[in-house]
């Protein structure tokens, strides 16, 4: 079975958060790509009024995926918080226990498995 822990933010930016928020994303990305090797896909896609931003992120399995929730708790997410509103969290796979509890309060929905394939 695939461990993998992924999901998709819609998010909201705040009026006048925009340039806040892409420097933000640049440290974001740099420092999840130079230290979180369980980390597989970490994509940030933007609207072109700049008001609407979707975040694509993909872990190897659920200690991965905890670790960058430490991170993100200890570094960013004040930071984060204060640029965006979340408009959607969905997230795919079979995190932990332990990784349910740690998004259950963002208004994260969780979506099983429940068929098709991945190559």
């Amino acid at each position: 079975m695939n461990e993998n822990v992924y999901w998709m933010l819609d998010l909201s930016v705040k009026e006048g958060a925009l340039e806040n928020f892409r420097r933000l994303m640049e440290e974001m990305v740099e420092s999840t790509r130079a230290n979180e090797p369980g980390t597989l896909n970490y994509e940030w896609s933007i609207s072109d009024d700049g008001k609407h931003c979707h975040i694509y992120e993909r872990y190897a399995d659920s200690m991965a995926t905890l670790a960058h929730l430490e991170t993100f708790g200890n570094r960013y997410a004040e930071r984060f918080m204060q640029s965006v509103d979340i408009s959607r969290f969905m997230v795919y796979g079979n995190p932990s226990e332990e990784v349910r509890k740690a998004m259950s309060g963002l208004g994260t929905v969780f979506m099983s498995p429940f068929g098709g394939f991945a190559r």
